[in-house]
C-alpha cells in the first residue's frame, strides 16, 4: 500500500522567518518534488503564522487527520515548516514512534524514520532557529532595515519592527546639522545646545564632544547605517540630506585642521580672495615691529602669493584689520531688511497653504489606487494558492500590477519631493539673508568667509588694497539668482515692491 501525504507549506512574519521561500515558491517546489517522486498528495495545508509557540490551528487539524488515517506521511520544505518549538516537535516524533506516521519528505533535508533519524529531527528543531535568527539578520541588513537599537534622533516602533524618526528629538538633531554647517559653531556649542533642549547623557551630564562628533558623522542621518563594520543603504526615513550631511563633515575637516581655530590666524581668509592684476591667491602671514624702547606690536597681513610666472604682481599688501572691514562691508550689501523678509516670509507661508492643498488632493487620489492595486494582488495570489490561475498568468499579471504601483508610489513621492523643493530652499535663503547683518557685525572671521565664500564664490578680488566683488556667486554664469537680485537691489535705489517680488519669483 503506497503512502498517502499531506503536504505543508508555512510561513510567519518573525524577523528570523523572513529568509524562508514564500508561501507560494514553497508550493511550487513541493508540488515540482512531489511529481518528481511519484508521491500521492491528499490534501494541501497552506498556514500563515509563527511555528515559535504550539498553537496553530491547521498544523493541530493536519495532525488531527493523521491520527484518524486519513494520511500517513507528511510532504514539507523543510523541518522547521512543521514546528519550532519542542512541543511540536515531540508530536511528530510521538506519531512516527507510534507508526501513524510512517515518513516525513522533505526536499532540503535527509530525514528516514530510525531512531538515529528522529534524534537528528529533534536536534534540526533546536539548531534551525538559531542559525534561521543569524540568517534573518543578515537578510534584514541586506533589505536596508537597521537590526539594533535606533540611534538618538530615532525610536524603534515596536508594532511595525521599524525605525521611525522621534517626532520630538528629531528635529532637533536637523537643526544641529544645520547651524554646525554655517561653519561658526564648535562641537562643544553642539553639546550646550543639546543640552538646552533636554538632551543628555543616561547620567545627566551634556553630551561629550566625542559623543557629538559620533552624531555628526553617523551616516543613519541621511539614510545609510554601518553594521559590523560595512555600511549598508537603509530603508528609514533620513533626517538630513545627504548635501547637509557632506557640508558638516567639510566643516569638521576644516575646523579640525592646526591653527584654524584661532580668530585671528592669517590662514583665515586665506582661499578666499584673487589678485586683481595677476590672478593669483591672496595669502597672509604675520609680522612683528619692534620699537626702540623694546615694545612689540604684532600685525597680520595679507598680499598676492606672486607665483605668476607670465607677470610680475607690484600689488602691495594690506591689513587684516582693513580686509576684514571691506569683507564685513560686502556682507552687508547682501543683508535681508526686516520688513522685506516679513514680506517674503507672508508670500511664502501663503503658496505653502495653496501647494499644500493641492498635493494633498493628488497624494490622496494616488493613494486610492495603491491601495486598490495591493487588493488586486493579493486576490492573484490567493488564485494562484488554489491553482484557479497557472503560473505564467501570475507571473505576467503580478509583473503588471507592480510596475503601475510603483510607478504611482514614484509619483507621490515626487510630487511630496517637489512641494519642498523649492519652498524649504526659499524659507532657509530668507533666513540666512536676514542674518547676514549679524554675521558681518560680528567678530567671527570663519563665519564671515563661509558666508563670504557661500555668495561671491571666486568673485572676490583685492586691488590696491580694495576688495572688489564683481557679482555674487553664480551671476555671470546662470543668471540672476536671489544675492544677486538682493546685491542690486541694496546698492542703488529701485522700486522696493517690484524688487521683492522678483525676489520671490527667483525662488
Amino acid at each position: 500500500m503506497s503512502q498517502k501525504f499531506f503536504l505543508y507549506t508555512r510561513k510567519s512574519t518573525d524577523v528570523e522567518d523572513k529568509q524562508i521561500l514564500s508561501i507560494e515558491a514553497q508550493l511550487q517546489e513541493l508540488r515540482d518534488f512531489a511529481k518528481r517522486e511519484n508521491l500521492d498528495i491528499a490534501l494541501e495545508f497552506i498556514e500563515k503564522q509563527s511555528a515559535k509557540i504550539p498553537g496553530r490551528p491547521i498544523f493541530n487539524e493536519m495532525l488531527q487527520r493523521i491520527e484518524k488515517g486519513e494520511a500517513d506521511s507528511i510532504l514539507s520544505w523543510h523541518p522547521d515548516r512543521l514546528a519550532r518549538n519542542s512541543v511540536d516537535g515531540g508530536r511528530i516524533i510521538y506519531l512516527l514512534d507510534t507508526n501513524k506516521l510512517l515518513g516525513l519528505k522533505f526536499p532540503s533535508f535527509w530525514f528516514e524514520s530510525t531512531p538515529q533519524g528522529k534524534f537528528m529531527l529533534n536536534i534540526d528543531y533546536v539548531d534551525s532557529l538559531s542559525e534561521n535568527t543569524k540568517r534573518g539578520l543578515r537578510q534584514k541588513v541586506r533589505r536596508g532595515e537597521f537590526p539594533s537599537l535606533a540611534p538618538v534622533g530615532y525610536i524603534n516602533d515596536p508594532r511595525t519592527k521599524t525605525v521611525v524618526i522621534d517626532k520630538k528629538v528629531g528635529p532637533i538633531i536637523r537643526r544641529v546639522f544645520e547651524f554646525y554647517a554655517e561653519g561658526n559653531q564648535t562641537l562643544k556649542n553642539v553639546g550646550e545646545y543639546l543640552e538646552r533642549n533636554h538632551l543628555l547623557t543616561k547620567g545627566g551630564k551634556r553630551i561629550h564632544i566625542s559623543r557629538a562628533t559620533f552624531i555628526l558623522s553617523n551616516p543613519f542621518y541621511y539614510g545609510n547605517f554601518r553594521y559590523s563594520g560595512e555600511v549598508f543603504e537603509g530603508k528609514h526615513e533620513p533626517i538630513v540630506s545627504k548635501k547637509l550631511f557632506d557640508k558638516v563633515q567639510e566643516v569638521m575637516k576644516e575646523r579640525g585642521r592646526p591653527n584654524a581655530k584661532h580668530k585671528s590666524n592669517p590662514q583665515v581668509y586665506c582661499g578666499l580672495l584673487y589678485c586683481a592684476t595677476c590672478g593669483m591667491m591672496i595669502t597672509g602671514e604675520y609680522r612683528t615691529k619692534t620699537q626702540k624702547n623694546g615694545t612689540k606690536h604684532f600685525y597680520t597681513y595679507y598680499h598676492c602669493t606672486k607665483k605668476s610666472k607670465v607677470m610680475k604682481c607690484s600689488e602691495p599688501h594690506i591689513r587684516l584689520e582693513s580686509l576684514d572691514a571691506q569683507i564685513s562691508s560686502l556682507l552687508q550689501k547682501v543683508s535681508m531688511p526686516q520688513d522685506w523678509a516679513e514680506y517674503l516670509n507672508e508670500r511664502l507661508e501663503k503658496d505653502k497653504k495653496e501647494s499644500a492643498q493641492s498635493v494633498s488632493v493628488f497624494v490622496s487620489e494616488n493613494e486610492k489606487k495603491v491601495k486598490d492595486i495591493t487588493a488586486k494582488l493579493q486576490r492573484l495570489l490567493d488564485g494562484y494558492l488554489e491553482q484557479d490561475i497557472d503560473k505564467e498568468t501570475y507571473r505576467v499579471e503580478k509583473s503588471k500590477l507592480l510596475s503601475e504601483k510603483k510607478s504611482l508610489e514614484e509619483e507621490i513621492s515626487r510630487s511630496l519631493h517637489d512641494q519642498k523643493h523649492w519652498l524649504e530652499p526659499m524659507e532657509k535663503w530668507i533666513k540666512d539673508a536676514g542674518n547676514m547683518e549679524k554675521i558681518a557685525l560680528d567678530g567671527n572671521l570663519f563665519a564671515k568667509k563661509v558666508a563670504a565664500k557661500k555668495i561671491f564664490g571666486s568673485n572676490l578680488l583685492l586691488g590696491e588694497k580694495t576688495v572688489r566683488a564683481s557679482a555674487p556667486n553664480s551671476f555671470a554664469k546662470s543668471g540672476e539668482n536671489q544675492w544677486s537680485r538682493l546685491w542690486r537691489a541694496r546698492i542703488r535705489t529701485e522700486d522696493l515692491r517690484f524688487t521683492k517680488a522678483l525676489l520671490y519669483q527667483l525662488s
